[in-house]
C-alpha cells in the first residue's frame, strides 16, 4: 500500500500551517476513495513535545490510518548550486513517501539540488516549491508538481503571484527562493539566478 508523508514546521512548540496540512491529508484519503482521515493536531498533541527551537514533525501514513512519527531538529539549508533537469513524465501530485525517482534525478545531476523541468516549464526542486523575483514582485510557477502548503499560504495572503515560468522566459527573473513547510518566504535568503549552473543558452539540461 502506498505511504504518504507530511512534514510540518514546529517552532517553539507551535505548529504551523496546520489547516492546510490537514486539508491535504483529507484530500488524499478522499481521492483514493477512503472514508475519514487522520487528525494531525491530535497526533502532535500526543507527542507531548516540550522543546523550543525549530523542528520538522515527519508523519508517514497510509490509507489504513497507520502512522509513524519523527520529531527532527531542523536547520534551513543553504544550497551551493542548482541544475535544470527535464522529466516530462514525472508525477508528484500527492505527497508520496517514495522518493526514488527524485533521488535518481539528483544522483545523475552535477549540482547539489535539481529544478525539474516538465514540458518546457519550470516546476519544483526535489523538496520544495520555487518563487522567482522580477523587479519587486515574487512569482511562483503555475506548473508546480505539488501544491505545497507554504505556496498556498503565500498565494492566499497575496505575498506572491502565480505565473507561467518556462525555459524561454526564465532569464527575465533575477533571483529565486525555495519554499516549503519548513522554509518560509524570506527576502534575506535568496539565490541569484546564476546559481542555476545550466541556464538556457549556457548548457543543455539533463533529460530523463
Amino acid at each position: 500500500m502506498s505511504q504518504f508523508i507530511e512534514s510540518i514546521k514546529i517552532e517553539d512548540q507551535k505548529i504551523f500551517l496546520l489547516e492546510i496540512h490537514q486539508k491535504r491529508v483529507d484530500q488524499t484519503f478522499s481521492h483514493f476513495g477512503k472514508e475519514g482521515s487522520i487528525d494531525l493536531a491530535k497526533i502532535y498533541k500526543h507527542l507531548e513535545h516540550d522543546e523550543d527551537g525549530l523542528f520538522k514533525l515527519r508523519i508517514v501514513y497510509d490509507l489504513d490510518k497507520r502512522i509513524r512519527t519523527q520529531m527532527i531538529p531542523y536547520a534551513i539549508p543553504e544550497i551551493e548550486d542548482f541544475q535544470l533537469v527535464e522529466n516530462n513524465s514525472f508525477d508528484y501530485s500527492f505527497k508520496f513517501e517514495d522518493r526514488k525517482e527524485l533521488e535518481k534525478m539528483k544522483t545523475k545531476s552535477k549540482a547539489e539540488e535539481i529544478i525539474i523541468v516538465k514540458n518546457n516549464h519550470i516546476t519544483d526542486t526535489s523538496f520544495s516549491n520555487l518563487i522567482f523575483l522580477k523587479g519587486k514582485d515574487w512569482f511562483t510557477p503555475n506548473t508546480y508538481l505539488l501544491n505545497g502548503v507554504q505556496r498556498q499560504s503565500l498565494l492566499k495572503h497575496k505575498e506572491i503571484k502565480e505565473t507561467e515560468i518556462n525555459i524561454q522566459n526564465l532569464k527575465e527573473f533575477s533571483h529565486f527562493q525555495i519554499i516549503n513547510a519548513l522554509n518560509d518566504f524570506d527576502e534575506n535568503f535568496i539565490y541569484p539566478l546564476d546559481k542555476i549552473i545550466n541556464l538556457p543558452g549556457n548548457e543543455e539540461y539533463l533529460d530523463f
